[in-house]
């Protein structure tokens, strides 16, 4: 980080998380407030050598379930590093990580290790944000602040064919004698995909045609989802990932947050849009709240990479919300989408949709049809029916 940004990032900070505690106090601060003096006792978790020696690093067998922090409560989970040694193609959407809180059945967190970094593509880049970031170094590291009232455990398991020869972890956590607010809201994390989203037709040679821009999408019935939640809670951010299948730029949907109701209450303008970029990014970002790290050229086989946090202003929701975004206009196109929601709210949640097969999880080029994907004359009755 460049010493203006460093700069920037101090004088901007306070004022941010100010805002965000603001707006709702449930949620706590990602950093506490160091004019005061702090009322918790700080503990750390990691993969250190128990003896004292240098061999700080565990391995972690194909099948095997390693359980990395497990310890009774109050307390929050304050800040979370790993970096992974593994050859495996891949193995970043081969390594599971799960976090439950208070003895739930199923976890608060599903998600492949990579895709909860930001890395949604499955191999490394460096991207940077408040939140999240991931280092040239293989370096993961995480801030999002995680409270639980009687009980954390965080596992992570290798559905890979190899060994994860090396996992490295430091996990800080706070404890403290006062009880949790009973408003508290948990964090959760839930990954989706779609391999491929299904489009309406196959049958079109640019995302301009009149077919596809008079096409209405009122209801977002067709949407990718990033994530659906009962209950009582607040969505702040995504990260999400695109691996193109057919030509053009991907980014022609609109994001839609269905809030306590069936009916879309905020509705955007496109996919850069959301994640306040323009005019299909012109290049790689990454800035404290918002970004596009991998930025791929418009044609079949590129990858793109963004991300976005509303810790300005969470999406509150007291019943139910649906977060989605159209694959093109009124969902025409046929990419590969990958992503990880992120969001609070009151236990019990409602049950995820089962993780893919580790299979099914590695990004692969689909045959689609449309724009750079044609294997031969449209078939009506095909995957892509207009």
């Amino acid at each position: 980080m460049s010493m203006s940004r460093l700069l920037a990032t101090l004088v901007t900070l306070p004022a941010l998380l100010l805002t965000a505690a603001c707006a709702n106090a449930q949620t706590p601060s990602v950093f506490p407030d160091p004019t005061h003096l702090q009322t918790y006792t700080l503990h750390r978790s990691s993969s250190r050598e128990a003896t004292g020696a240098n061999a700080d690093a565990r391995t972690v067998t194909p099948g095997q379930t390693f359980t990395i922090l497990d310890v009774d409560g109050p307390g929050m989970v304050s800040h979370i590093w790993f970096t992974l040694d593994d050859w495996e193609p891949y193995a970043l959407k081969r390594i599971v990580l799960r976090m439950y809180w208070d003895g739930e059945a199923t976890p608060s967190v599903e998600t492949p290790i990579g895709d909860f970094f930001g890395l949604g593509t499955g191999t490394y880049y460096h991207w940077e944000s408040m939140l999240l970031s991931a280092g040239n170094d293989k370096a993961l590291n995480c801030y999002m602040p995680m409270p639980y009232a009687r009980h954390a455990r965080i596992t992570v398991t290798n559905e890979g064919k190899q060994a994860l020869r090396s996992l490295y972890w430091n996990i800080d956590y706070r404890v403290d004698a006062k009880p949790l607010p009973d408003d508290t809201l948990y964090f959760h994390a839930q990954y989706r995909q779609a391999q491929p989203n299904a489009g309406w037709t196959g049958n079109w040679y640019e995302n301009g045609d009149p077919i596809v821009n008079y096409k209405r999408n009122l209801d977002g019935k067709d949407n990718y989802t990033w994530f659906e939640a009962k209950g009582r809670g607040q969505f702040v951010g995504v990260t999400f990932s695109v691996l193109q299948n057919q030509d053009g730029w991907w980014g022609e949907g609109n994001d839609m947050f269905q809030v306590d109701g069936d009916t879309p209450s905020i509705v955007g303008t496109g996919g850069e849009d959301y994640f306040l970029g323009a005019w299909s990014y012109g290049g790689s970002q990454d800035y404290m709240l918002h970004g596009a790290p991998v930025v791929g050229r418009e044609l079949a086989g590129e990858r793109s990479s963004m991300y976005r946090f509303h810790f300005d202003s969470p999406i509150p929701f007291t019943k139910s919300i649906r977060a989605s975004m159209e694959h093109g206009h009124a969902n025409h196109r046929s990419d590969n989408f990958y992503s990880v929601a992120y969001w609070y709210q009151a236990e019990p949640h409602a049950a995820f949709p089962a993780l893919p097969d580790v299979d099914q999880r590695i990004p692969t080029l689909q045959f689609v049809g449309g724009p750079g994907n044609a294997k031969g004359p449209y078939d009506p009755n095909s995957l892509h029916p207009r």
